[in-house]
């Protein structure tokens, strides 16, 4: 399998043997994740991190917003530190201290790149869409010149990067193992509920959208 080659930021020195190089682990998570956390220090300003939502195109990672967005319009020329995090189960220990978290994350480092031509913008963004919820893009009102414009879109290369993986059962102390407590993982299920229609009204007979 591919591996991503560590760097200074990359290379795991705490808990380092969670440390995962491999490019499609990367990938996986990055796709089974929603929203990433985008960290930016602009100058002369105090550090910000930006929720958002995000998507895959082979090795770059995508995220758009208002064109005047700062973790948008300041991305160019300006590094940023992403982080995703998946949470998979609580790991409930015999002690407090060995609790922990099963998990699945990928922090990535670069300078992200501006999408400025609107074909490939509008590619990206039914992407995007296609992503969250297959073959609504063309169910949709076509997207408009002005809101396209009002659309920023950059991008990030997935090189410098690196995942960090904790699953399985509890880690307790032999001391602690006829503890009379109950321990294990108590795995963390995401599902979609039950679609809510807008109470504004719908046109008769269109069926909830299909989801990802």
């Amino acid at each position: 399998m591919p591996q991503l080659t560590p760097t200074d930021q990359t290379r795991m020195v705490r808990g380092a043997k969670r440390a995962n190089y491999d490019t499609d682990t990367v990938h996986a998570i990055i796709d089974a994740a929603l929203i990433c956390h985008v960290a930016q220090i602009l100058p002369g300003q105090k550090p910000l991190v930006t929720p958002t939502a995000h998507w895959r195109d082979g090795s770059w990672l995508y995220w758009h917003g208002l064109a005047s967005a700062r973790n948008v319009a300041a991305t160019p020329a300006q590094p940023v530190c992403i982080n995703i995090c998946l949470v998979d189960g609580l790991v409930m220990a015999r002690s407090a201290f060995h609790h922990s978290v099963n998990y699945r994350s990928v922090t990535l480092f670069g300078v992200p790149e501006t999408i400025t031509d609107p074909a490939e913008k509008e590619h990206q963004l039914e992407r995007f869409l296609d992503r969250v919820s297959p073959g609504r893009w063309p169910q949709l009102r076509p997207i408009t010149a002005s809101e396209l414009k009002a659309t920023g879109l950059v991008r990030l290369s997935i090189t410098e990067a690196s995942a960090k993986v904790r699953n399985g059962p509890p880690v307790d102390d032999e001391a602690d193992s006829d503890w009379p407590v109950w321990a294990g993982v108590m795995p963390l299920q995401r599902t979609w509920g039950n679609p809510e229609p807008d109470p504004a009204g719908l046109q008769p007979g269109v069926e909830p959208p299909l989801m990802g």
